[in-house]
């Protein structure tokens, strides 16, 4: 059944393959369940009430995606987009939770809208092949800085702006707690290269319960309050009764989200739309292309699919109580633990059930067990970079601004953003003076001009 279903053989996997795969995606994403809650918290929702709502747009999502496309990527409320939600949206523009709600359901709707019309399907095939390999490189660099800060191995430099940890100070947290992250990856490094299936799972597992040594024999201690948390996990269950806090307060949005002026709420939307699109479209193409699911023309098969799982997500996701659901940048690592299937995605929704009623569990989960995963998966789509030619400048530098771009401003869309627009600029001009002429597609121009009317008229 599950053959007939998923097409395993097909793609070159099995059940145990696409289990583990979908349990390691499911654990590098888990820290979603904590964060989130945090981050929308800060609006006055209530907490407890946005876990809920997390676990069931990421479960609604996901199997979105595995039953429409049948790939191995999971959905969840995008970070970046939870803090644009809280902090600038709720914040910094004065807008009530329940109506930033409704500007997320509204761009749900116009995602639903643009899929069905093959508007993002056209965006996505638009994009230079030798792009996309750099944002799949760049979107490895990206994971892997992320590894980095949650495995507390990098931290602030007045100087540098980034440097690594001093283990010497406070040992007893960010010290073992960096020490640990570094064990793991070496843990994932070699069981990999030893070809073990599931390596990446099985670090995770392992470098878990080393930490638990680690915290029973004194090296490391919790600190709380300086955001070192215990790794035992506690038996506290979920309080479901607060779910009615958030679901379906993006209705009672509509009401209000005027009072500041229609152009702002429109530009609110807009905001939404563009990042998502865009953070969407680069994670598709960075997993895609290192699962080899992209064809030798660069385009993604069932794509719409694909897209419409996430739009179909985002607005669901909004009717349940929580910001932007998008496909998550960690499904690259259960790509690189042999995902290639939709069964992938389907293990890594349920989980997202089984977490909604033992969240303290996998919110057990540390930083120092997932991040090595994370910092060996960037190594895995790093690999991308080989396929682009660096003696064609007019391909290679466009590609690799979007590499340096994404880890340096911190997000996918900006990568691709910054390789669009330079690719036009440079391949435009020199169009005019060089006989080999680069085609330009109008689409392309399209993107650049809009990429750069982003930059003067939507507020970060």
């Amino acid at each position: 059944m599950l053959e007939k279903a998923f097409h395993l053989k097909e793609n070159g996997t099995n059940v145990k393959t696409e289990i583990m795969a979908g349990i390691t995606t499911f654990m590098t994403m888990a820290y979603i369940l904590a964060v989130n809650p945090n981050i929308l918290s800060s609006t006055g929702m209530d907490s407890t009430a946005v876990l809920i709502a997390t676990c069931l747009a990421s479960c609604f999502g996901t199997l979105c995606m595995c039953f429409m496309a049948n790939y191995p990527f999971a959905l969840a409320p995008g970070m970046g987009l939870n803090a644009f939600f809280a902090y600038t949206v709720c914040k910094n523009m004065g807008y009530s939770w329940q109506v930033a709600l409704a500007a997320v359901f509204i761009e749900g709707i116009v995602f639903i809208v643009l899929s069905l019309t093959n508007v993002r399907e056209a965006i996505f095939n638009a994009i230079p092949s030798t792009l996309k390999q750099g944002v799949s490189a760049g979107i490895g660099l990206f994971v892997a800085f992320i590894g980095l800060q949650d495995g507390k191995l990098i931290a602030d430099s007045p100087s540098t702006f980034v440097t690594y940890v001093d283990f010497r100070k406070n040992w007893h947290q960010a010290g073992s707690f960096a020490l640990l992250a570094l064990i793991g990856l070496m843990v994932i490094s070699i069981l990999y290269i030893r070809g073990i299936t599931g390596a990446v799972l099985y670090g995770i597992i392992i470098t878990w319960i080393i930490g638990m040594i680690f915290q029973a024999v004194g090296i490391y201690v919790p600190n709380p309050e300086k955001g070192f948390y215990s790794v035992f996990p506690t038996a506290v269950f979920t309080d479901f009764s607060k779910f009615g806090n958030t679901f379906g307060q993006c209705f009672k949005g509509f009401a209000t989200m005027n009072d500041k002026g229609v152009f702002n709420f429109i530009t609110v939307c807009f905001s939404f739309l563009f990042v998502d699109i865009f953070d969407t479209i680069g994670t598709l193409v960075g997993c895609s292309e290192k699962a080899g699911f992209l064809d030798k023309n660069g385009k993604l098969p069932h794509i719409k699919g694909a897209l419409l799982a996430d739009a179909c997500a985002t607005s669901v996701g909004a009717v349940f109580g929580t910001s932007t659901t998008t496909t998550f940048v960690e499904s690259a690592a259960g790509v690189g633990a042999g995902g290639r299937t939709g069964l992938t995605s389907l293990t890594t929704g349920l989980l997202f059930i089984v977490a909604m009623f033992f969240s303290p569990i996998f919110t057990a989960i540390p930083g120092f067990a997932t991040s090595p995963a994370l910092i060996f998966v960037g190594f895995l789509m790093l690999s991308a970079v080989l396929k682009i030619d660096f003696n064609d400048f007019r391909e290679a530098i466009p590609a690799y601004l979007a590499i340096i771009a994404m880890p340096m401003f911190y997000s996918i869309s900006e990568g691709i953003s910054i390789g669009i627009i330079s690719y036009v600029i440079i391949n435009t001009i020199c169009n005019t003076f060089m006989k080999e002429k680069k085609r330009v597609t109008i689409l392309m121009y399209v993107l650049a001009v809009l990429f750069i009317l982003k930059y003067i008229l939507i507020p970060r």
